[in-house]
């Protein structure tokens, strides 16, 4: 039979191992996290964020399905985001830009990831007296209507 030095020499062992499993698992940011397609909580538009092809290292978003698409007010392939570094201590791309294709204005823009969730941040001057938009991950765009290719 164990004593119960014993048995608390073996909790003592036991339990580190339990909260490492039963624990949830941390995901640090990373500059990756924001690429792939994001559709609008309106469900209006999908864009895609990746590095953009015209500026190496630079991350862009652009219309890649619009609901209006084939309308006279259709953004297909609008660039909407063009943002030139990853913050890292931030988590967060900043230094560039946002467009809102609403008010046909540009603002200066912070993206950031957290779980399936995008944050696009668009303000003037300093970032708390900016405006947010939330985008969802999603894996495939919906069916119809199509952009068609610019």
């Amino acid at each position: 039979m164990a004593t119960s030095l014993q048995l608390h020499k073996l909790f003592a062992g036991i339990l580190p191992a339990l909260v490492l499993i039963a624990a949830p698992q941390v995901h640090a940011a990373s500059a990756d996290d924001a690429k792939g397609l994001w559709i609008t909580a309106q469900k209006d538009a999908v864009i895609e964020f990746k590095i953009c092809t015209d500026r190496p290292g630079a991350l862009c978003g652009q219309i890649v399905w619009d609901k209006d698409a084939g309308t006279p007010v259709d953004t297909c392939g609008v660039r909407i985001a063009q943002l030139d570094k990853y913050n890292q201590d931030k988590g967060a791309w900043r230094d560039g830009w946002v467009y809102d294709p609403r008010d046909k204005k540009t603002y200066k823009g912070a993206i950031r990831v957290k779980d399936k969730t995008l944050t696009m941040r668009a303000y003037i001057g300093i970032e708390v007296l900016g405006e947010t938009e939330d985008l969802f991950h999603v894996d495939a765009m919906p069916a119809t209507p199509v952009c068609k290719a610019r």
